[in-house]
């Protein structure tokens, strides 16, 4: 699997990973019905870098990384995450992350931190657990699961370098 910045070229593939990742309304806070000009403007919104993995000349997941806050908190990182639901299990997430936290101290940040991974994406968490991260807060009943109701969103949190 080779991971790489996204290019204009990559929109469409993006897009598809995008919409199937949020329509079911189970992990992500966006809309289900957001248009894809919304989503690629948010998905390459200004001080975010978009990167893509690539199988077998497929793109099968993508991700983004920027500062979690502007200025005084811009030291610490902020990234998302989507996998295309056909490629599942071959370890997209796991490599993503990886790399996402390589890119992270290579760019000069200090820490990385998820604020709203929802408490039903077990899949998710095991993964960032998995590379260093753990939870710090738990925000009750913050997400409204398509077919659960309110659940837990978790801020989840690492460190890259000491501060």
């Amino acid at each position: 699997m080779q991971i790489r910045p996204a290019t204009k070229s990559d929109h469409d593939a993006i897009w598809e990973i995008f919409h199937a990742v949020v329509t079911p309304g189970d992990t992500y806070v966006f809309d289900p019905h957001i248009s894809r000009e919304d989503a690629l403007a948010y998905w390459f919104g200004p001080n975010t870098r978009t990167y893509v993995a690539e199988s077998s000349g497929r793109i099968v997941g993508t991700y983004i990384l920027k500062p979690n806050q502007p200025a005084l908190g811009s030291h610490v990182a902020n990234a998302a995450f989507m996998v295309s639901p056909t490629a599942r299990g071959l370890g997209a997430g796991q490599t993503m992350g990886g790399h996402c936290l390589a890119e992270a101290r290579q760019h000069g940040f200090l820490a990385m931190q998820f604020n709203f991974v929802v408490s039903t994406n077990e899949t998710a968490i095991r993964l960032w657990k998995k590379l260093g991260f753990t939870i710090i807060g738990t925000l009750p009943g913050a997400f409204r699961h398509a077919t659960l109701g309110f659940v837990d969103a978790h801020i989840m949190f690492r460190k890259l370098n000491e501060f």
